[in-house]
Order: C-alpha cells, then sequence, then structure tokens
C-alpha cells in the first residue's frame, strides 16, 4: 500500500514531528525519569510545560494579558453550556448566528439557559453560505454573540469577522484555528476543541478577556466556571496534562514553521488545489458558494450516491483514509487541518483524476 494520509474531521491528523517527539518523551521526559502522564499537575515540571505552552500561544495569536487562557475539558460541546452559565450574568438574552451543523448544536445548547435570538441564518439556502453581516438583525441588549467560524460538516467558513461593536463575540474556532490570523481583540471568547489543529482529543481551549469574568450564573459547575479557574492557575482540579503538552508540542512547531501568516499560506495552497480538482469537469461538485468555502473541510458529491461507497472504499485501499462524508451530509469530505502536507493533497488529487476517468 501506499502511504496513507489520514483526511479525518477529528480527532484529526498530527504532525510528524510532534508525534516522534512525543515518542521519545513518552516513557522519559528529558531525564526526569517519568512521563508526562505521571507527572503531578502541581509539579515544577508540569507547570513549566504548561506556562511555555500559553507563552507561545500567546505569541503565535497575538494575545494581550488581559486575555486569559484556559485549557480545559468538556470539548467544544462543554462550552456550548458552560459560555452561557459564564456569560449571561443578569441578562436574559443572547444572539446566535446559524450556518450549519454545530452553530445550531451551540443554540439548540444556550436555549437551556436563557433566550436565544437568532441573528442571522443560513438554513434557507441550505446552509451553503454564510449570511453577509448587512443581513445580521441583533436583539436589542444581548448578553453576546455567537457563531461558528467553521462548519466541518458542510464546509461554509468565515472569511471575515463579525463586527458586534460593545456586544461581546463570541467564536467556537474548533476546527480552524491557527489556520489563519485572527485580531483577538474584537473578540470577548475564543474557544476550540484541539482536535483538529493544535492537539489530540481530550482538552478544550478557551481564550476569555477578562473583564468577562465574575458573571458565572450561580447554577455554573464549580469546575468549569471561568473566574475560578483564571484564580487557580491551572490548579483548581486536574487538567489534562498529556493533552496539554501535546498542544503545545504543536504551538512550539507552528512558530518554527514561521507562525500562523506562513501556515495559512500552505493552506491556502492546499484549499486551492483540491478545489479546482473539484470544479475541472464537473464530475465532482461543491455546494458551497465560493466565496465560503472552508479551507479546512472540502466536502464534494460524486454524480450519484452509490459511486460515494465505492469512492470511499478505493480510496482507503489506497491509504486515503476517512474521506466519507458525515453522516447528515452524505459525499465525500477531505479534511485538510495544518498538519496535511501537500503532499497528501497530490495523492487524493490523483487518485480523484484515475477515479474519474474510470467512472465518468
Amino acid at each position: 500500500m501506499a502511504r496513507a494520509w489520514n483526511f479525518c474531521p477529528g480527532p484529526a491528523t498530527l504532525p510528524e514531528e510532534v508525534l516522534s517527539r512525543v515518542q521519545a518523551d513518552l516513557l522519559d521526559w528529558q531525564g526526569k525519569g517519568l512521563s508526562v502522564m505521571e507527572m503531578s499537575h502541581r509539579g515544577e515540571e508540569f507547570l513549566g510545560i504548561a506556562a511555555k505552552a500559553e507563552r507561545d500561544l500567546r505569541q503565535l495569536i497575538g494575545i494581550p494579558e488581559h486575555y486569559k487562557i484556559l485549557f480545559l475539558q468538556g470539548g467544544a460541546m462543554g462550552q456550548n453550556a458552560f459560555i452561557p452559565l459564564n456569560l449571561l450574568g443578569d441578562r436574559a438574552t443572547a444572539d446566535y448566528v446559524s450556518t450549519g451543523h454545530w452553530s445550531t448544536k451551540s443554540l439548540e445548547e444556550a436555549r437551556k439557559y436563557c433566550n436565544v435570538h437568532i441573528a442571522a441564518s443560513g438554513e434557507s439556502s441550505g446552509f451553503t453560505h454564510v449570511p453577509a453581516q448587512s443581513e445580521w438583525q441583533l436583539s436589542q441588549d444581548p448578553a453576546y454573540v455567537h457563531y461558528c467560524a467553521n462548519e466541518t460538516i458542510s464546509g461554509v467558513e468565515f472569511s471575515f469577522t463579525p463586527d458586534t461593536g460593545k456586544v461581546p463575540l463570541v467564536a467556537d474556532m474548533s476546527s480552524n484555528i491557527l489556520s489563519r490570523p485572527f485580531d483577538i481583540n474584537r473578540f470577548g471568547l475564543v474557544y476550540a476543541g484541539a482536535q483538529k489543529n493544535f492537539g489530540p482529543s481530550g482538552v478544550t481551549l478557551v481564550i476569555v478577556r477578562e473583564d468577562l469574568l465574575g458573571k458565572a450564573r450561580r447554577e455554573c459547575p464549580t469546575v468549569f466556571n471561568y473566574t475560578v479557574q483564571v484564580e487557580h492557575e491551572w490548579a483548581f482540579n486536574t487538567p489534562p496534562t498529556f493533552p496539554i503538552y501535546i498542544a503545545g508540542l504543536v504551538f512550539e512547531r507552528l512558530l518554527a514553521l514561521g507562525g500562523i501568516a506562513e501556515v495559512e499560506k500552505r493552506n491556502i495552497a492546499k484549499a486551492q488545489k483540491l478545489y479546482a480538482e473539484i470544479d475541472r469537469t464537473g464530475f465532482y461538485k461543491n455546494k458551497i458558494r465560493v466565496a465560503d468555502r472552508s479551507r479546512m473541510n472540502v466536502p464534494f458529491y460524486l454524480p450519484n450516491e452509490k459511486l460515494d461507497d465505492t469512492f470511499a472504499a478505493e480510496a482507503k485501499s489506497q491509504g486515503l483514509l476517512n474521506l466519507k462524508g458525515h453522516k447528515v451530509a452524505g459525499g465525500i469530505r477531505a479534511s485538510i487541518y495544518n498538519a496535511m502536507p501537500m503532499a497528501g493533497v497530490d495523492a487524493l488529487v490523483a487518485f480523484m483524476r484515475d477515479f474519474e476517468k474510470r467512472y465518468g
């Protein structure tokens, strides 16, 4: 079999250099005689690992000190509940923008804790585009405005940062954080599950502006109260130490590559090559408006559904793994996150051309 390439939407491929480093450190981290998995989360070894991960992340994104960084458990799905519980304060309403499966999940969860006002939605078009901001209608006094920066299932991605004025902007960046630059100062809170672009499953990043702390509802679980976590500096409960260590190695590697601006150039080139092949003859089709196509998750459809299974099976036999589309969308989906090299995209494009010759 040819070399395997993992197009899984998550948990996704990790950089080979990072995996090799983890393998080397696994039994004995830097000569300390123990694995990172065996360290106390209050010990100097892990606190050093965590502090470096935070410094590198601040440098990568450009995060000022008045934003607090938390590495929590519960996944991005958990944050769908913890965000309203932490940010609502004495307000009763939060605004949500619906652009696909995951933003819809977020607003459905938030409805358990507050009035949800849908400020904009792409549902009428089948979630094939991002609603223009001129179409958004915010409520009178929302606690925050929430949107999903990239929808992994449909392959819709925001190419702009919304302007919500003085209302805190909250973004789920689980599937495109660290893939393109963004100005953190325009956000109240950003959150992201690690298992797409910067680590294994089990750790969730929250970046929150400090003026939004101290508003948690009484019913918010203490372990997910952002203020409590900030006050205890990693030590309120046992954090996911091993995933944090791996995330730190990914941050270090991204800095060595030249930072997010350089990574974005690579991501643009990969996405352009794959979309060009999809559009080349019409045998493959992508339903998303061109301006809103995701750089991270590229879904496409063949002339009939029977060919989808044939495509996925034959691709797997050639080492092109996890290309079957999500169950709610069908088709084929290639996830090409930061750690997917151009060689993987080249291999997929070559297979697509061969498949079209045989079945087109």
